[in-house]
């Protein structure tokens, strides 16, 4: 049973993998130029020259934020979590700079530039803690961090499954849209804080 659990365990990790590594590689061919491109993408004021390197560093951070979590790699080769972890800081940091611009020309209007806005705020905000505090050796507040700023790495992975879906409603695509950019990234946070905060509920009575 106990094997069992555990690999029930990694079900919804492995889920999330697949998803983010499957959604970082499409999103490439906005760096290398293979379309066709969505005209609601294209047409953002200010897409060139930001989108093709947001697209680039949020893909590269959706590619390696999969591997923060593996613990195995953290004890044995905690050498590669640091490469890892610094490549996934710094694409952050280019992909939240380069979102803000990207945010504000968006072709939705200004419902939607808010709601990409304050995502890029807050992606650039939790992960730049996540950082200082591993660096000052406050590893167990850094991993707290570090679930804030991948849960707003999502928004990428949960921005195109809801696309999907409204595409199947009959729903206006810009209403819809403005929508999504709240929507890709508030549950997001909302489930990493409902996670932490049990977390600190388990590990209460255990500290007593």
């Amino acid at each position: 049973m106990s094997s069992l659990w555990s690999l029930l365990r990694r079900v919804p990790w492995s889920l999330w993998a697949v998803l983010s590594v499957g959604v970082a590689l499409f999103s490439y061919r906005y760096v290398v130029g293979i379309g066709p491109f969505p005209e609601e993408i294209t047409g953002n004021l200010f897409a060139f020259p930001w989108l093709s390197i947001h697209a680039a560093a949020a893909s590269t951070a959706l590619l390696v934020a999969p591997l923060q979590f593996v613990a195995r790699l953290r004890k044995r080769f905690p050498r590669i979590h640091r490469i890892t972890g610094r490549l996934y800081v710094v694409a952050c940091v280019i992909g939240g700079l380069t979102g803000l611009p990207l945010a504000w020309g968006a072709t939705a209007g200004p419902i939607a530039a808010a709601g990409f806005g304050i995502l890029a705020i807050l992606w650039l905000w939790t992960t730049m803690v996540a950082w200082r505090l591993a660096v000052d050796g406050r590893f167990a507040e850094h991993r707290r961090w570090m679930i804030r700023s991948i849960a707003l790495t999502a928004a990428g992975i949960m921005l195109r499954v809801y696309l999907g879906i409204m595409l199947t409603l009959p729903v206006e695509f810009y209403e819809g849209y403005r929508v999504i950019a709240f929507l890709c990234w508030v549950p997001n946070i909302l489930l990493a804080e409902l996670y932490l905060r049990r977390g600190q509920r388990v590990s209460a009575p255990a500290a007593a």
